[in-house]
């Protein structure tokens, strides 16, 4: 369903956006339209445009909580990556690992 997200004010006479507004016209399924409609309905939001901003506005912050997650990640992996060429690695030592998983697994069983 075609939605124009364009925000109205009530004092205005014209559908013309604001200079600092873009004019979009968006997509939405009806399950998106209908929640859209409940946002406004519900007095937490005065039009379609303002809920959309507000999603744009989460869908930004979470791109740039991803991407904060993301770099510490590439710093710990370098970190490790140093130790290892620093000589500070151990040995891969697979029976060791099952050795311990397996008597776990035997202290829970009692």
């Amino acid at each position: 369903m075609e939605r124009d997200t364009r925000q109205r004010t009530p004092e205005k006479s014209t559908d013309e956006p604001k200079a600092s507004e873009v004019d979009m016209n968006v997509s939405l399924t009806p399950e998106l339209d209908e929640f859209v409609n409940e946002k406004v309905t519900s007095g937490l939001y005065n039009s379609a445009s303002e809920v959309v901003r507000e999603g744009l506005r989460l869908l930004r912050e979470q791109d740039e909580l991803k991407r904060m997650r993301l770099e510490t990640l590439r710093a710990e992996v370098q970190k490790g990556i140093n130790s290892l060429d620093q000589g500070k690695g151990k040995k891969f030592d697979v029976e060791g690992i099952k050795a311990k998983g397996r008597a776990r697994l035997a202290e829970r069983k009692k």
